[in-house]
């Protein structure tokens, strides 16, 4: 019997560590580095240590498949920070995986289409700055390049209609194959590095500019076009100088196509802390220790839907029925009868910055969940939540 005993402890232990993931971490809390983030503990800020240490030893073992990171900020704190083991992301790699490595805080990760969000908040400070005179001013003010599509109903699309993916230029991004030019945003990428914004303006008008919303990465590119001309500032450098700097973030980067466009939907790199400065700017009505970085009135059109953008499935996504605002995907999280508004940048994988405001915190997830289903949301709803009761 003892014989048994211990050679079932040894095999479940084998089972434990396979591909590097361990059944037990204890707490730490996070390091102070002097990054502009205040650390604490868990219980300091009233969440329940267990429940935490729970899920994550979940992570670990492998329950949720690939999440790289996970932080908790809450009442102006940074509480939780753990990494984990995971593949980096590689386009012609099995499942879009390449070398496996363990993550950590210094190591820049891919946000995907949390990218998005950073680009958006570019265009509000650049109408802050004067730069662009409103969202309601038609796309083509700022296109002098493009003016040979300004016609056919597409004169009708403004600024907002791309923030909040209403354009109304018929795209499929969502239901073809990534790899094949069927998918609209890949077809930039193989086809079209030369001039991306045509590629989106040659589409044809399907729908009337602000009535339905179509998933277009394509739209976000061209904000990124728009922000370039009204500014004479490229992407990187007007993030770096209105964004990034004010938040004390140094090292980033984008991915440039064959004529110098920026891939603003979805190329940025960020470590996770600087990701979370982000939202915990965006959980501070657009400040960052006092200083107003984004536009107040920015930050809150990112926590309602836009017009009819309301009941929309994101695929291989557990979070069910979403609105979707100013680039940020607006829901809220359910525990026993408690309800907590949230809204969120996500991206493809399993990146997201996640702001509570009623909880007075935002969470951080990195992943490499490429090629199936993330899950996030019950992350959230059955341990994150729970642990702040």
């Amino acid at each position: 019997m003892k014989t048994l005993l211990i050679t079932s402890f040894v095999t479940l232990l084998s089972i434990s560590c396979e591909k590097g993931f361990s059944d037990y971490s204890p707490y730490r809390p996070p390091e102070f580095t002097n990054d502009g983030l205040e650390v604490g503990t868990l219980a300091e800020v009233g969440i329940d240590t267990q429940i935490i240490l729970d899920v994550s030893s979940r992570i670990q073992r492998g329950k949720y498949k690939e999440v790289h990171s996970m932080l908790i900020y809450k009442d102006n704190k940074l509480v939780f920070e753990e990494y984990y083991t995971g593949h980096k992301y590689q386009w012609d790699g099995p499942g879009y995986h390449g070398e496996w490595v363990q993550w950590n805080k210094d190591m820049l990760h891919h946000t995907m289409s949390c990218s998005k969000s950073f680009t958006s908040a570019c265009i509000g400070i650049a109408i802050d700055e004067g730069y662009i005179g409103n969202v309601h001013e038609s796309i083509f003010n700022y296109l002098p390049d493009h003016q040979q599509f300004n016609n056919n109903g597409k004169e009708k699309i403004t600024i907002e209609h791309l923030v909040t993916m209403t354009s109304g230029l018929k795209w499929n991004e969502w239901n073809a194959a990534h790899g094949t030019s069927a998918n609209d945003i890949d077809r930039i990428y193989f086809e079209c590095s030369n001039d991306p914004v045509a590629c989106v303006l040659e589409r044809p008008l399907e729908d009337v500019p602000g009535e339905v919303f179509t998933y277009n990465g394509g739209g976000i590119i061209i904000l990124s076009e728009i922000l370039k001309n009204a500014s004479h500032m490229n992407l990187d450098q007007f993030s770096m100088k209105f964004l990034f700097k004010p938040l004390g973030i140094d090292s980033t980067t984008w991915y440039q196509f064959e004529n110098g466009s920026f891939a603003a939907e979805g190329s940025l790199y960020l470590t996770p802390r600087d990701m979370l400065k982000f939202g915990v700017t965006f959980l501070d009505g657009g400040t960052w220790h006092g200083m107003q970085v984004v536009p107040e009135n920015w930050v809150e059109k990112g926590k309602v839907p836009y017009n009819n953008n309301k009941g929309i499935k994101i695929p291989i996504d557990d979070s069910g029925r979403n609105g979707y605002s100013y680039t940020w995907w607006t829901n809220e999280l359910s525990h026993s009868r408690e309800k907590a508004p949230m809204f969120s940048a996500s991206g493809w994988g399993g990146q997201s910055i996640t702001v509570i405001p009623d909880e007075n915190m935002v969470v951080i997830f990195t992943g490499g969940n490429y090629a199936g289903k993330k899950s996030l949301h019950e992350i959230m709803e059955r341990y994150v939540l729970p642990s702040t009761f």
